[in-house]
């Protein structure tokens, strides 16, 4: 006979997203089980750079969200351990021509007035900023409120900050959705048995419209490839998190072709990131030559300084892509009694203390924080709109 055992919440993914939710549903009281076919951020998060941006988002539902979570990382700073690396350094977007300059800028206008701190700076003063970028730039934005966090570090401390409340199961994949005749969400069933809960958590990351598919639902993430160069260690070169203004376009593109930007960053531990690429492939792990030049060229011209530094190792990763690039957050009609928190891209270390409080309050029968309506799950297929919402 399968084992039975018993949560008031059962969270599927034990990335940053899924820690979160554990994190935040813990301190309402609730009893949670986390559950992983992989150890904690074996993922997408374990192969992030831990951005926390508010630099690169539209105004809009994605940028409340990411302010809240801004905010909520500054407390988590203070109460996690150090080790979580938190720094809020902020961010600077810079732009080589007059054009892109004048693009950058009316975007950080309209991020001001929705409450983002964005400071322009002309290109003869960026140096101040950054002493090692390439002279020459027509001028940035400086955003002081963008900080970076150990992703996987994050989450590990994230559950572990939860208390007894949160139990683990890692290596064990979900291999279905447990109903009852009505249709409700009951639990999940594992190689080893099943598990119990009135309330599970799609917090799947890149395999989250998998997870959707076992509950009888469709939700279309796709995985969204890219890849990191890691430096040897250097002196603190780069003081902040740095990225040229086409980064925020090919964030909010569609296409499924290569498209590179760079993004470079200094780390405690001394490695430059650099970043960012991101193409649709699959689940395909194939090492991207093209991509890794493309990362490598686009730095050095931000910071020549970098063209005689070695490149030490990369990684890659699979970014949680839905096709309008809000994620997935809240209660599913279609299944009473799933919830889906999934889809934020690459924005789901910065996003994830908002969404873990969102599910967490749902999960325990409460207001969420913010409105949720923009990340209905059902959005995207047949129903949407129709039923009322039902949480757990």
């Amino acid at each position: 006979m399968p084992t039975r055992h018993s949560s008031d919440l059962i969270v599927v993914g034990a990335g940053v997203i899924g820690a979160a939710c554990a994190h935040y549903a813990a301190r309402r009281g609730l009893d949670v089980t986390v559950i992983d076919r992989g150890p904690v951020a074996g993922g997408t998060t374990g192969a992030g750079e831990g951005n926390l941006l508010v630099s690169d988002k539209e105004p809009g539902p994605e940028l409340e969200l990411a302010q809240l979570s801004t905010s909520l990382w500054r407390e988590l700073g203070e109460a996690l351990p150090p080790r979580i690396e938190y720094e809020a350094k902020g961010g600077l977007v810079v732009a080589s021509g007059e054009e892109d300059l004048a693009a950058l800028r009316t975007f950080a206008a309209r991020q001001a007035q929705a409450g983002v701190s964005a400071e322009a700076v002309p290109g003869d003063r960026l140096g101040d900023l950054e002493p090692h970028l390439a002279p020459g730039l027509a001028g940035g934005v400086h955003y002081p409120q963008d900080a970076q966090v150990q992703p996987a570090l994050a989450a590990a401390h994230l559950l572990r900050a939860a208390g007894s409340r949160v139990r683990l199961r890692l290596g064990e994949a979900v291999t279905g959705i447990l109903t009852t005749t009505g249709g409700r969400v009951r639990g999940v069933r594992t190689p080893s048995g099943d598990l119990h809960a009135p309330c599970v958590v799609n917090a799947a990351g890149a395999w989250g419209g998998e997870l959707a598919r076992i509950a009888g639902v469709t939700l279309p993430v796709r995985p969204r490839r890219g890849f990191v160069l890691v430096t040897e260690p250097l002196p603190r070169m780069v003081r902040r998190k740095v990225y040229s203004a086409d980064y925020v376009a090919d964030v909010a593109s569609g296409s499924a072709a290569l498209q590179t930007s760079a993004v470079v960053e200094g780390t405690p531990a001394g490695p430059v990131l650099i970043g960012a690429s991101r193409e649709r492939v699959g689940f395909d792990r194939t090492l991207s030559v093209e991509a890794l030049h493309r990362l490598a060229a686009q730095a050095v011209r931000l910071f020549p300084v970098l063209a005689t530094v070695r490149a030490m190792r990369t990684y890659a990763g699979f970014r949680p892509y839905l096709p309008d690039h809000l994620p997935a957050i809240g209660p599913d009609p279609r299944r009473p009694g799933l919830l889906h928190a999934c889809g934020h891209e690459g924005a789901g270390v910065g996003l994830a203390p908002a969404t873990g409080q969102i599910v967490a309050a749902l999960a325990a029968g409460g207001e969420p924080p913010l409105d949720v309506r923009p990340f209905r799950p059902e959005r995207f297929g047949e129903g949407a709109g129709g039923r009322e919402r039902e949480a757990c």
